[in-house]
């Protein structure tokens, strides 16, 4: 028999923002820090993290019933999920999205309306003309993006680091490089390679720390510069991760064209986004990435793995295709 339509699913898609602000605090305070040095009760996390009495009980319960800690005789702990991938002192760590989102994204996603109405950016500084430049101009919101961007690109750029035939090439750079994730990543799977990032100038020192702290200074470098402005180095195989939703369609053919003029015969580009489904009906994530930038950005959007691929051929690539790499993102490669 057909099971009677109910409201459960509607009223937990219009509430989920209760979930997410939750969790997104939870970081914010660092309570899986915390309990990631042992196991405390009530009382010593309300001391801990300045909770007030009020609202602790209720946050630490919330927390375990959304299975984000455990809870035994009255005593909390981290799951395992948890204490890899949201204790900032882990290698695995991934709150760095998380505390973007929180400072940033959770305001301006409360002005979608107005942003599917007027289909201009939200964001907390729309009032200025350069989104980025803005954005780089501050140190410590520049490494906080920074840090977040990691954050996104570290399961994809391990899925990158298994999957593409790295064996056939020798040189790499990652455009639009960030902290250098993707670089340490797939330097780190195969000794062979060298190459390194490419960004802004504001960028080259925190590049550079995270590169050392990784070991790698002998094989990665920093090439600063502006990819609309100037040349891309020269490279066996570039990769642009989360980059090119950023732009418009002229600005993502252009930057396309670059990267194809930047390739030897037999180079390869890498693009990995969170890809919409060709039928536009099942990755929810990389359709709701696009209305992110709606309000992040002027001209950004997000796109299927047709869309590049076409715009790949447009650009002179001779062979492309899609594959897969981890939850909602995918990678296009082109072979000049």
């Amino acid at each position: 028999m057909t099971a009677k339509p109910s409201p459960e699913k509607l009223l937990a898609l219009g509430l989920s923002f209760w979930n997410a602000k939750a969790l997104l605090s939870a970081v914010e305070l660092g309570v899986f820090d915390a309990l990631a040095e042992g196991p405390a009760d009530l009382a010593a996390l309300t001391k801990k993290l300045s909770l007030h009495p009020r609202a602790a009980r209720d946050f630490l319960d919330a927390l375990t019933a959304m299975k984000l800690l455990n809870r035994e005789n009255g005593v909390y702990g981290n799951t395992p999920e948890v204490d890899l991938f949201l204790v900032r002192a882990r290698p695995g760590y991934v709150g760095g999205l998380l505390e973007m989102a929180n400072a940033r994204l959770y305001a301006s996603w409360g002005n979608l309306t107005e942003a599917l109405r007027t289909g201009e950016r939200q964001s907390e500084n729309k009032g200025e003309s350069d989104l980025f430049a803005a954005l780089y101009a501050d140190p410590d919101r520049l490494r906080g993006f920074l840090k977040a961007m990691s954050g996104v690109s570290a399961g994809a750029a391990r899925a990158i680091a298994e999957k593409f035939p790295w064996r056939d090439y020798k040189i790499f750079v990652d455009v639009g490089a960030a902290q250098g994730m993707t670089p340490v990543v797939v330097a780190s799977a195969h000794p062979h390679l060298s190459g390194g990032g490419f960004d802004l100038p504001a960028v080259g020192p925190i590049f550079s720390d995270f590169v050392a702290a990784n070991g790698l200074a002998d094989r990665l470098k920093f090439y600063p510069g502006d990819f609309f402005a100037d040349p891309l180095p020269k490279a066996d195989v570039i990769v642009m991760g989360h980059i090119l939703h950023d732009w418009d369609l002229a600005q993502k053919r252009q930057l396309l064209a670059k990267a194809y003029e930047a390739l030897p015969t037999g180079g390869a580009l890498i693009v990995y986004e969170a890809l919409i489904d060709d039928d536009r009906s099942e990755n929810a994530f990389g359709l709701l990435m696009s209305l992110n930038m709606l309000i992040e950005t002027d001209g950004g959007f997000d796109y299927s793995g047709a869309d590049c691929q076409g715009w790949m051929k447009e650009a002179g690539f001779a062979q492309t295709r899609v594959e897969h790499l981890v939850g909602p993102d995918s990678m296009v490669v082109g072979v000049k």
